[in-house]
């Protein structure tokens, strides 16, 4: 079994910063990829950030120059830096491992169980 763990949520003012953490845990073989995709009321799920076992990261437009991802392969862990939180961040944010199990030749999504970001305006 794999588990994703996340921490760090929470209600902050517009303007304000929040720093997500996610660590994975279990029988893993090797992790592909890492990221946070986030979820607000009525929307559909989508990426915000996102970064390969090669370093290489992916944004959201909307998250540019806000957001830093960053990864400890040590630790299985990768976290999300939020500066500048606007009111349209507001959302439940899950965080992703595309991995590959050990035993297992095919890789696949793990999630975890979402961490609450509210943001106040």
């Amino acid at each position: 079994q794999v588990q994703l763990v996340e921490s760090g949520g929470g209600l902050v003012q517009a303007g304000g910063s929040l720093r997500l953490s996610c660590a994975a845990s279990g029988s893993i073989f090797h992790i592909n990829a890492m990221g946070w995709y986030r979820q607000a009321p009525g929307k559909q799920r989508d990426l915000v950030a996102a970064i390969t076992d090669g370093g290489s990261t992916n944004y959201a437009g909307s998250v540019k120059g806000r957001f830093t991802i960053s990864r400890d392969t040590a630790k299985n862990a990768v976290y999300l830096q939020m500066n500048s939180l606007k009111p349209e961040d507001t959302a439940v944010y899950y965080c992703n491992a595309n991995l590959r199990r050990s035993g297992s030749y095919y890789s696949y999504d793990h999630w975890g169980q979402g961490t609450q970001v509210t943001v106040s305006s």
